[in-house]
């Protein structure tokens, strides 16, 4: 999960393509590419635009974590000034990234990163302040903490929070956010139990994937309403799934123990995480479109 990556873990590079994943994507077939930072030894791919620009994290040979962008085949680092921790959520079609730090007062910090610019937003009178979705007419979703450290979700738009809490719930919390202001993240129930969430015109509708034990959470939504999100199996693992004109669909990258979706743009382009035999994690993408988004300079 997602989340629990974060609270688990709280350069500059290039790759090219296998011979045999650039021939089924110049047959125009999906393919799933993994996504590692050079260097690293974790990597996760949170967010994707219009563009095909992702957005994710890594932890370093230190075991630092940082915010990764990957635009035109190039890794950026995304460190925000007096960061010692960071990590990137989503990024909208005009390239603003959402995103935490942490500062050695050990206070967590949303950012926005817009031309070059980071500019931090706190939820007023807190230290945890998480910057999740953004969509193309710059509303955010997120959540904060209060000084009990319980969880709370919002929505800032035009420089207001409104909070979002879904009725019975003991935690909601937000995730991606589309075009027409549509939101998905997950919520936990009375009894423990997680499931996905969807806020559209102020209606809440449960997500829960036909045949898994829980639904742990809806992480991206593109303009068309396509929806992906994670489930856990019986054993504990995590399987990716697509929810696409009523349909369910599990997604899973080849040999991998466990599988998270993450974001989905507007053409159908997935990213996400896995772990592999030896648990190692790492990120990645599922193209229908963009067969150029990665490659060797």
């Amino acid at each position: 999960m997602k989340k629990l990556s974060i609270t688990i873990l709280l350069l500059l590079g290039c790759f090219a393509l296998s011979p045999a994943l650039q021939a089924a994507r110049d047959a125009g077939q999906p393919t799933f590419t993994q996504i590692d930072v050079p260097g690293s030894v974790f990597t996760v791919a949170n967010g994707i635009n219009a563009q095909a620009d992702i957005v994710g994290a890594y932890v370093d040979s230190s075991g630092r974590l940082h915010a990764f962008l990957l635009s035109n085949g190039v890794f950026t680092t995304i460190d925000p000034p007096g960061a010692n921790l960071s990590f990137a959520f989503h990024i909208n079609p005009e390239g603003v990234i959402t995103g935490l730090y942490r500062t050695s007062d050990s206070n967590i910090h949303g950012f926005l990163l817009s031309n070059g610019a980071f500019m931090s937003i706190d939820v007023p009178g807190t230290t945890f302040t998480v910057l999740d979705g953004i969509n193309p007419r710059g509303d955010i979703t997120g959540e904060y903490r209060d000084a009990s450290d319980n969880v709370h979700s919002f929505l800032l738009s035009s420089g207001s929070f409104t909070p979002i809490a879904k009725p019975g719930a003991t935690l909601t919390d937000v995730e991606g956010i589309n075009a027409r202001g549509d939101i998905v993240g997950f919520y936990i129930d009375g009894s423990g139990n997680f499931h996905g969430l969807l806020l559209s015109d102020g209606r809440f509708t449960t997500i829960d994937v036909p045949g898994a034990p829980q639904t742990v959470g809806c992480f991206g939504i593109n303009t068309l309403g396509d929806i992906v999100g994670s489930t856990i199996d019986s054993s504990g693992n995590d399987h990716g799934f697509l929810l696409s004109g009523g349909r369910y669909t599990t997604i899973d990258f080849p040999g991998a123990v466990a599988t998270d979706l993450n974001d989905i743009n507007p053409s159908g382009d997935i990213v996400g995480q896995y772990a592999d035999s030896d648990g190692n994690e790492h990120g990645f993408i599922l193209s229908k479109s963009q067969p150029g988004i990665i490659s060797k300079q």
